[in-house]
């Protein structure tokens, strides 16, 4: 319920990459998708076969992805069911793929790097029910993983590919600074902040999410954007209910001394760039 209308959230991700065979390798036989469209030079991929979660391009004059700049820490996708985190567990052990793992209290998370160094996760939420709320601020936390209990629930048939309703749960930034990045992302987008990780880190949400959107200063404060042709985050998605709410965002941002253009394409004052579509 926190992925489709009345909010707004993080449709899909698309990523620059070095080597287009490599990633799609990588993205097919280690993390499940499925392609939907592919060229020469980009590949559309997905988990059921109609929506594109992720997009990948090879721009011909690409530069390897570049440290301590403002752009991608991670995107996250969200699978439907707690035995699915426990079947790809299995299934990233069976490969000896190296993952890092946590216990954030509103979901369990898995963690690792495309060949590109584009940071993954992967996870299942807990209940909304199950999730404390203090002062408006959800309660996450850094915990171990317990795999034992994960595990204990797998199922007996084998790992085949991401579930058909995987979706792009959140999506976290670096930044440059969040001052300004907040203003950006409530008074402009209408996100609610949900936690605040001291002064690194905020996470924001429409409809009481524990976060659609993290973001932290931990690459430095004042990081540069990247390269603009290295690998790395091109633009990612966020969905909105309907035309007027995407007109409502346009003033907004407009106000705050934010640029959209006409093809609806905006960016944070980082330079993360935003293609504002509607559902």
């Amino acid at each position: 319920m926190f992925h489709q209308a009345p909010m707004t959230f993080v449709g899909n991700v698309n990523l620059k990459v070095e080597n287009l065979e490599r990633s799609l390798l990588f993205y097919k036989e280690l993390v499940g998708f499925k392609v939907l469209e592919q060229t020469e030079r980009t590949a559309s991929l997905t988990a059921d076969g109609k929506t594109a979660l992720l997009n990948l391009e090879q721009p011909e004059d690409i530069l390897p992805k570049t440290g301590r700049t403002t752009g991608l820490y991670h995107f996250a996708l969200l699978l439907p069911e707690r035995d699915d985190l426990a079947n790809i567990v299995q299934h990233f052990s069976d490969i000896g793929l190296r993952i890092g793992s946590s216990d954030h209290l509103v979901s369990e998370a898995l963690y690792f790097s495309d060949p590109d160094g584009n940071g993954i996760e992967i996870y299942t939420d807990r209940p909304a029910s199950d999730w404390n709320w203090t002062n408006n601020e959800v309660n996450m936390a850094v915990d171990p993983l317990d795999f034992n209990d994960l595990l204990s629930i797998k199922r007996d048939h084998p790992w085949n590919g991401l579930p058909v309703q995987t979706v792009i749960g959140h999506i976290h930034l670096h930044v440059s600074e969040l001052a300004k990045t907040e203003e950006f992302y409530t008074k402009g987008l209408g996100f609610d902040v949900v936690s605040r990780y001291g002064s690194q880190a905020l996470f924001i949400s429409t409809g009481n999410y524990h976060h659609h959107i993290g973001l932290n200063t931990w690459n430095g404060t004042g990081a540069p954007p990247p390269a603009a042709n290295s690998a790395g985050l091109e633009f990612y998605t966020l969905m909105l209910p309907n035309k007027e709410k995407r007109k409502e965002i346009v003033e907004r941002l407009k106000s705050i001394g934010a640029a959209v253009t006409e093809g609806f394409m905006t960016e944070d004052p980082s330079g993360n760039r935003i293609l504002l579509e509607v559902l």
